[in-house]
């Protein structure tokens, strides 16, 4: 019994370890804003326990959120706040669902009116990279992609294809989810 206490705490210490501390978990997570839209942006990180904590309250209408610790690929993002419940509940649904399954509950709850999401187009920034140097405040090997949320859209109403590349794409069409991938070629 004394070897499984003692495995419980050095996994929850580890696991608190591998936590960044806030001001890191803020300057990754504004990066993936617009440069004049990060210092008045709402900051969302994890604690010791691994749960989404407010870091910073902001001003404008930005919300950022650091890289989950729990993920071995480096990845921040940043949306309009208008996206949160959509992407809180998707956080939520993570644990028990996994892919299309997630995003299916979701649209399904915003159908039904129980989830919002905006009417109108919103935009998602994603940044993702090997790490983050803290001591040079940067993403190593940054890979900056955009997203703009167009509910309900399809290819009819907004001239996209459906196909994925580096021009922009419609993913997930005639959903509550439906938005426009914009990816640029890797360097």
């Amino acid at each position: 019994m004394k070897n499984v206490s003692l495995i419980l705490l050095f996994s929850c210490l580890a696991a608190a370890a591998d936590v960044a501390p806030p001001a890191d978990q803020i300057a990754s997570a504004i990066l993936a804003a617009p440069q004049d839209r990060r210092a008045a942006a709402t900051v969302l990180g994890y604690n010791d326990k691994n749960a989404v904590v407010t870091l910073r309250q902001g001003t404008n209408d930005l919300v950022c959120l650091a890289h989950d610790p729990r993920e071995k690929a480096f990845s921040v993002a940043c949306y309009h706040k208008e996206l949160e419940p959509f992407m809180a509940r998707g956080r939520e649904l993570a644990e028990q669902h996994k892919g299309k399954e997630r995003h299916e509950v979701r649209w399904k709850e915003v159908d039904d009116g129980k989830l919002a999401m905006p009417k109108l187009p919103r935009m998602l920034y994603v940044l993702s990279g090997k790490g983050f140097d803290a001591a040079k405040g940067e993403v190593i090997e940054p890979y900056l992609r955009w997203v703009v949320y167009t509910p309900y859209a399809t290819p009819e109403s907004t001239g996209l294809t459906l196909k994925s590349g580096t021009a922009p794409w419609l993913m997930y069409p005639g959903t509550a989810g439906a938005h426009i991938m914009i990816s640029p070629p890797r360097k």
